[in-house]
C-alpha cells in the first residue's frame, strides 16, 4: 500500500528511548540506505589478452581468408619491422600464406567477436611468429577434435561438411589429420573435391569420373554460398591431391 503525504496518515517513525551507543560495533547485517558493496576490482590492464601472452595463448585461432588479403607477412617480420608497423594508427593484421593461394590470419576469440592479431600484439607478448602459429594451430586442433561432421549419402554421391557456426569450420582444412580424414572417407574410389566458400563452412564431396553432373552441382553450391556469405573466402572448387589442397578446374 502506498502512503499519500497529502492526507498526513503515513506511519509514524520509530522513536528512540535512549541515545545511540557510538562505541558499539556496527551490525554488518544492518541495512544502509543507498549503500552498495563495491564491485570486484577489474583485471589489471597488463592481464588482458592484448597485453598478456598467458591470457591470449588459449584464445588464439587461425582464420582462412581470401587470397591477397593485405597484412604484415609473418615470414618477413623482425622486431624493428614490428615496431614500425605497430606505430601505425591502424596496424595491419599479421598473415601467412595459406594453401592454394589463400591467406591465413590469426585472431583472439573475445566472447562473440574476434580480434585480429597485429604487430602491436606481437610486441606486447614478446613472442616470435612460430610461437603464435603453434599456439593457434594447437587450439584449432583441440577444437576440431570435438567438432561434429555432417555426412550425407545419396547412392554413390557423398558429402561431408563442417558447419558448426563457431567460425572455425573452413580453417579445419589446415590440419593434416582433417585432410587425412576426408581422403580416407571419400577418396577410396573417387576424387575428393573441397569447398571453402566462407569461414563457417567446409564441404567435401566424392567425385566419380562417370558422374560429371556432381562436380557441376558442387561448384554451383560452393559459389552460391560464397556469394551470399558475410565473410566469404573463395568460390573456387579445390581438390585434395596427396593430402594437399589444390585448385580444381572443371
Amino acid at each position: 500500500m502506498a502512503w499519500d503525504n497529502d492526507i498526513g496518515d503515513e506511519p509514524t517513525g520509530a522513536i528512540r528511548d535512549r541515545p545511540p551507543d557510538l562505541r558499539s560495533p556496527i551490525d554488518p547485517e544492518a541495512p544502509v540506505g543507498g549503500h552498495h558493496p563495491p564491485p570486484d576490482a577489474p583485471r589489471h590492464l597488463a592481464d588482458e589478452p592484448e597485453h598478456d601472452w598467458t591470457a591470449a595463448a588459449s584464445r588464439l585461432m587461425p582464420l582462412l581468408r581470401a587470397g591477397g588479403t593485405s597484412g604484415t607477412s609473418l615470414a618477413d617480420v623482425d622486431r624493428e619491422q614490428l615496431a614500425a608497423e605497430g606505430l601505425r594508427t591502424h596496424a595491419l593484421p599479421v598473415v601467412d600464406p595459406g594453401p592454394a593461394g589463400l591467406t591465413i590470419a590469426y585472431a583472439m576469440r573475445e566472447g562473440g567477436f574476434d580480434v585480429l592479431v597485429n604487430a602491436d600484439h606481437l610486441l606486447a607478448w614478446a613472442i616470435d611468429p612460430e610461437r603464435l602459429r603453434d599456439a593457434a594451430l594447437e587450439n584449432l586442433r583441440l577444437w576440431s577434435g570435438l567438432a561434429a561432421w555432417t555426412d550425407e549419402v545419396e547412392g554413390r554421391r557423398r558429402i561431408i561438411s563442417s558447419d558448426t557456426g563457431e567460425g572455425s569450420d573452413a580453417a579445419r582444412i589446415l590440419l593434416p589429420e582433417v585432410r587425412s580424414h576426408l581422403a580416407e572417407e571419400l577418396g577410396t574410389e573417387a576424387r575428393v573435391l573441397v569447398g571453402l566458400p566462407e569461414r563457417h563452412l567446409l564441404v567435401a564431396g566424392a567425385y566419380h569420373a562417370d558422374d560429371p553432373e556432381f562436380a557441376e552441382l558442387f561448384r554451383d553450391f560452393v559459389g552460391a554460398h560464397a556469394d551470399d556469405a558475410d565473410e566469404p573466402i573463395d568460390r573456387r572448387v579445390f581438390e585434395l591431391v596427396n593430402g594437399e589442397l589444390e585448385s580444381y578446374i572443371l
